[in-house]
């Protein structure tokens, strides 16, 4: 691990000014600054020295405030982003009103990471890509930009299918976040420049020729939060995941869904697939097959074929075009199945 200046904030504004010290931003690396929460992620990146940072910014401290707090409202639920994934997983508010958000933080790692983990760490975790994370591989864009991608030719089971690009095609491996973009989340941003709020989906970057671009965010910016509109018929709500073992374990397929169903027809869908794609994925096309239509076998596969149309596997890792698809299609008869 290299050395690297290690400050404790006490409020917002003060987290705010040392990530955006001269000291913080004047660095060669890609990474120059980071905050610290959870630490799940960051601490096993910076042993592996994948990240670097010069500064690290312990914002624990924070978690009294806005930032710590679940907060109900008439028509949905603010997330603190130092809300704990247990503690979430576990509010019953989220288990009653959206199944789908607490199911997905309680089958993501261990019980001790998830009373360790953050909400706004979770949505920000790197890939498990093995050449991203060895840094004994050159070629990694996302890790070196311009050096090549190593998983292209090598072993890609656990790669993307989806959203992929001649650079990258490393997975984005959470869960929590296949929740909040299939919910219109909204993300709540501190900046030195003030608070904006930005779209959930808006908030991770495709790979495209700049793989080291992970997010939108700008430099030193903080997530504050998230606002999940919630409406009654959320209840019919799940998280799928499927894994190559029972617990403690990255998806290699996942659906997270919502329908709306109305006199037997489906009025409305919020799909998202995990364990296939670049970032987190909304299956829009899916979505649009399951509107007006019943939910049978045939409107089913339709959708399931949508979600996968554009899905490009490789050597290791096309199955998991069929696999997701089945994916899809269990998780939509459950759903059906739910009674609100």
């Amino acid at each position: 691990m290299q050395p690297f200046v290690f400050e404790r904030a006490d409020s917002p504004d003060a987290a705010l000014r040392a990530a955006t010290a001269p000291r913080a931003a004047s660095s060669a690396l890609s990474n120059p600054t980071q905050y610290l929460a959870g630490g799940t992620t960051l601490l096993d990146l910076m042993k592996l020295e994948v990240m670097r940072p010069r500064t690290v910014v312990d914002i624990n401290g924070l978690a009294d405030g806005a930032l710590g707090r679940i907060e109900p409202r008439r028509d949905g639920v603010r997330l603190g982003a130092l809300v704990r994934m247990a503690d979430a997983a576990d509010d019953p508010t989220i288990r009653r009103q959206c199944p789908m958000i607490a199911q997905s933080l309680a089958l993501a790692a261990s019980q001790q990471i998830r009373n360790m983990a953050s909400l706004g760490g979770n949505v920000l975790q790197r890939t498990r890509c093995a050449y991203f994370r060895d840094v004994s591989y050159a070629a990694c864009n996302k890790r070196v930009p311009g050096s090549g991608c190593a998983a292209m030719n090598g072993i890609n089971r656990e790669h993307a299918v989806l959203g992929t690009s001649d650079q990258c095609i490393a997975t984005y491996p959470g869960d929590f976040a296949q929740a909040l973009i299939a919910l219109d989340a909204g993300v709540e941003i501190a900046g030195t420049d003030g608070s904006r709020t930005i779209r959930f989906a808006a908030l991770h970057r495709p790979p495209g020729d700049t793989p080291d671009i992970e997010t939108t965010l700008r430099p030193g910016e903080m997530i504050a939060g998230f606002d999940v509109p919630l409406a009654p018929w959320m209840r019919r709500s799940l998280y799928l995941k499927v894994r190559d073992r029972a617990s403690y374990e990255f998806a290699v397929a996942s659906a997270a869904l919502a329908l709306d169903i109305r006199d037997g027809t489906v009025a409305d869908a919020r799909i998202a697939l995990g364990g296939v794609a670049t970032v987190p994925w909304r299956a829009r096309a899916a979505e649009q097959a399951l509107r007006g239509q019943a939910i049978d076998d045939a409107t089913i596969a339709a959708a399931a074929d949508s979600a996968f149309a554009q899905a490009r596997g490789r050597e290791h890792n096309s199955f998991k075009i069929a696999l997701g698809r089945r994916t899809l299609a269990r998780a939509l008869r459950q759903a059906a199945a739910i009674e609100i």
